[in-house]
């Protein structure tokens, strides 16, 4: 069963993606102040990054998307060949079925295989013990853990634990007994200010925003959902699935109530270096891509993912430059008018994005 369902998530994830491709999101309410001679030249940028104890080569990783069936293992060996010739980090989806079922470990294993050297973060789901986090460490040489939370997804998903009352437990005892650091992540619905104050209450130092706007894994598990064979059960698929939780913009505007010595870091609807470069201008110490990897993963192959995280270094550089920002620190004081259906969210919840928009000094 865990086999087919990660079989049925790429071949809907595919899907969306294509749906997604030119749809508008969060970003888009996120502006530069455009100051005509504020330009500085390319070769003086610096886009590297520090991620937690990692200094990475770009404010981009390739985040945890699958593993676990035939379909993926192309798909992670694609993807770690690319990280390879970046040194651009990678996270595996979720180990937890080759932890139950061996025989799936290659399509996992295939990562640290293809890069040796690289940085690679192993993943499990929430409401998983030490040992597995141990395990799941072990089977990919990790250099760290993201644990994922997906309570919503967990509901609408037919066999889906409902079994969330252990979770915080179960991070503290991760953070507190595994020796590399853990991530913790949404799944596509966004961490609030309050959860992101629970998690650091519990020893978490990096948290992935991961908000709305991309892949929607609601909308995957319902539509496997089996139809029922009537139109009488109207509660056999969700409906509340549009809108659904927080965007990353929401997330990353919340970021002055969350304590200063985090590393948040963001994901969800990234579709171009411009949404990087705005995710960073909001505060994300990096940004993760997902959706967008895996289309050209399957399409294209390792070859293509390098050619895609080739530009977005480069046209990542050519925005800090246009803005001034000689590396992250100075893009943080940028200009950035914030609008739209994310400033009315913001303004719903007492934050004041006004804040954003006279930050350049000269």
């Amino acid at each position: 069963m865990a086999q087919s369902r990660k079989d049925d998530h790429i071949r809907l994830a595919a899907v969306q993606q294509e749906q997604l491709a030119d749809t508008r999101n969060a970003f888009d309410d996120v502006d530069f102040i455009h100051h005509a001679l504020a330009g500085i030249n390319e070769d003086d940028v610096d886009i590297s990054a520090q991620f937690g104890p990692w200094t990475i080569p770009a404010p981009i990783y390739i985040n945890g998307m699958t593993g676990g069936t035939d379909t993926a293992l192309p798909i992670n060996r694609a993807l770690a060949q690319a990280a390879a010739a970046t040194g651009i980090p990678m996270a595996s989806g979720s180990v937890a079925v080759a932890l139950e079922q061996p025989e799936t470990a290659g399509s996992f294993t295939v990562i640290r295989e293809h890069n040796p050297d690289g940085i690679v973060w192993a993943n499990l789901g929430a409401g998983r013990t030490l040992d597995h986090a141990k395990a799941a460490v072990d089977l990919l040489a990790a250099d760290g853990l993201q644990i994922h939370v997906n309570p919503i997804q967990e509901t609408v998903m037919p066999e889906g634990s409902r079994d969330f009352g252990q979770w915080l437990g179960l991070i503290e005892d991760i953070v507190a007994g595994l020796d590399v650091p853990v991530i913790i992540k949404e799944v596509g619905f966004g961490l609030s200010a309050k959860t992101i104050q629970q998690l650091y209450d519990l020893g978490v130092r990096i948290v992935d925003v991961a908000g709305s706007g991309g892949t929607n894994f609601a909308r995957i598990e319902n539509e496997r959902t089996p139809h029922p064979s009537n139109a009488i059960d109207v509660h056999a698929k969700w409906d509340w699935l549009e809108p659904m939780g927080l965007t990353a913009v929401d997330c990353l505007l919340e970021m002055a109530r969350v304590p200063t010595d985090l590393t948040v870091v963001a994901s969800g609807g990234v579709r171009n270096p411009l949404d990087v470069v705005r995710a960073q201008a909001l505060g994300a110490h990096a940004v993760g891509l997902a959706g967008a990897m895996l289309r050209v993963a399957m399409s294209d192959g390792a070859e293509g993912v390098t050619e895609v995280l080739n530009l977005f270094k480069t046209r990542i550089r050519q925005v800090y430059a246009l803005l001034g920002a000689a590396n992250a620190r100075q893009l943080r004081a940028t200009d950035v008018i914030i609008t739209g259906t994310s400033a009315e969210r913001a303004r719903a919840r007492n934050i004041d994005v006004t804040r954003f928009a006279d930050r350049f000094r000269i």
